[in-house]
């Protein structure tokens, strides 16, 4: 049969443009289908203008800091519509980059709601194209609790446009948004509360991490409340919103925002015509190749719920287009020693193993750790402290993870990662000789074992 592509990609993220561009590269027929953000969440509602946001809200402790070293400051003003209309600026910058990626590749760009008609069919706005191969790459979606009021909470989509920063800012969750957005919040001002439904936020994450960043969050004034979860929310008669949790408390807020977790963006997509199936958690079933179980289409990214990482479907992204049309080249994607960041602030960077995995895992253990005051807070007020952790392997004196809660951390870590990825053992990190005076250099210079 003689199909209109060799490849039709559903989700014009970071797997699916990946994934069609270098199709498109090696020469097939490729179309892309996008109803929302070109360049995906990371682009739109994600990572980038985060990242963004972290880098305006760690200025007010910039300016503070500033004074230990001669500078003498007005007080500070901060504008939030300003700073969000440069970042939406700065993101149509990047959808145009992305559509001119997509286009200098030849691949065929079709603008709107994508739907399956059967396994080798899809429906764009009324438009029929046949493809050999269909891959989906929709990616994820926030999702509110079904909770009385939840119609008065926003997610991370919504923060990205309010037209003004709330006074008081009530975030609902755990994980690494949760943290992220309540730093900047607190960062710009906005009294600041963290609720969790658990003991202790960042669970998956090393332990010495996690409490050291809940003890730096609390020192900078943010009101961590553990062990708690809204049961409903009213909005009161001036505008503000009324929590009440469950047990019994009440929190008073202008902003309910909720980081509970991302579910897979499947709706209206069509599957039920096709004999892909879904796993226990909603996710889309594949092979380690990225094959469903309808023998036509492909999934990657956050539907199929692995290592919901931007670089982790760009990774999967490249190995699909290989995989199908450049076989010789193909190389499966290597889920070990994949380095991640919080941008919380102060930031985490994390690679490899945990100190309680390393165990569960039946290693032997050596563990070096590191804390200090920044050199650049020295001549300042500020107090927060930065914590490093090697965790190694005592038989084979393997490093198994690296762990950092501090300034640049993720930067430090990127190159960490590619020591773990070589297989370092920590003789060879304390042969190497460290560029000083920095903070990085800690992870070349720590000598004595913490605990083993």
């Amino acid at each position: 049969m003689a199909y209109d592509f060799d490849l039709f990609v559903i989700g014009a993220g970071s797997g699916g443009v990946r994934a069609a561009r270098f199709a498109a590269g090696f020469g097939a027929r490729v179309a892309v289908a996008e109803s929302r953000y070109l360049g995906g969440t990371c682009v739109n509602v994600g990572c980038v203008p985060k990242k963004l946001l972290v880098y305006g809200a760690h200025f007010a402790e910039d300016f503070e800091q500033a004074k230990g070293f001669g500078w003498s400051l007005d007080e500070a003003g901060f504008d939030w519509p300003a700073l969000i209309a440069n970042k939406n600026r700065e993101i149509h910058r990047l959808n145009g980059i992305y559509r001119n990626l997509l286009v200098n590749s030849g691949v065929t760009l079709l603008e709107g709601h994508a739907r399956l008609v059967d396994p080798h069919t899809v429906e764009v706005g009324g438009q029929r194209c046949t493809a050999k191969n269909i891959l989906i790459a929709t990616g994820g979606w926030p999702q509110i609790p079904d909770i009385p009021g939840r119609e008065f909470a926003i997610s991370s989509n919504e923060a990205f446009f309010l037209e003004q920063l709330p006074k008081r800012v009530l975030v609902v969750g755990g994980g690494y948004i949760a943290v992220e957005f309540a730093s900047i919040f607190h960062g710009m001002g906005a009294q600041t509360t963290l609720l969790y439904r658990r003991e202790l936020f960042l669970r998956g994450f090393d332990d010495a991490v996690r409490t050291h960043l809940r003890d730096e969050l609390g020192k900078k004034g943010m009101n961590l409340q553990f062990n708690a979860d809204i049961a409903s929310i009213e909005k009161q008669a001036d505008g503000s919103l009324l929590a009440t949790l469950r047990d019994g408390r009440h929190l008073e807020t202008d902003c309910v925002f909720y980081a509970t977790g991302r579910r897979p963006m499947l709706d209206d997509l069509g599957l039920e015509t096709t004999g892909v199936e879904l796993d226990e958690r909603g996710f889309i079933k594949v092979d380690e190749q990225f094959q469903t179980t309808e023998p036509s289409i492909l999934a990657l990214g956050d539907v199929i719920g692995r290592v919901q990482l931007t670089p982790v479907a760009l990774a999967e992204g490249m190995a699909v287009a290989r995989r199908l049309f450049k076989p010789e080249e193909y190389r499966p994607v290597d889920y070990q020693h994949i380095p991640t960041a919080v941008f919380s602030l102060p930031n985490i960077g994390t690679v490899g193993l945990t100190e309680q995995q390393a165990r569960a895992n039946g290693h032997k253990v050596k563990i070096f750790e590191s804390r200090f005051r920044p050199m650049k807070l020295t001549l300042t007020e500020n107090q927060e402290r930065t914590l490093m952790k090697l965790v190694v392997d005592a038989e084979t004196d393997r490093v198994l993870g690296c762990h950092m809660v501090g300034p640049d951390a993720g930067e430090i870590v990127q190159g960490l990662a590619v020591a773990l990825k070589a297989g370092a053992t920590k003789r060879i990190f304390d042969d190497t000789i460290g560029v000083h005076p920095t903070a990085a250099e800690e992870f070349v210079t720590m000598r004595t074992p913490v605990g083993a």
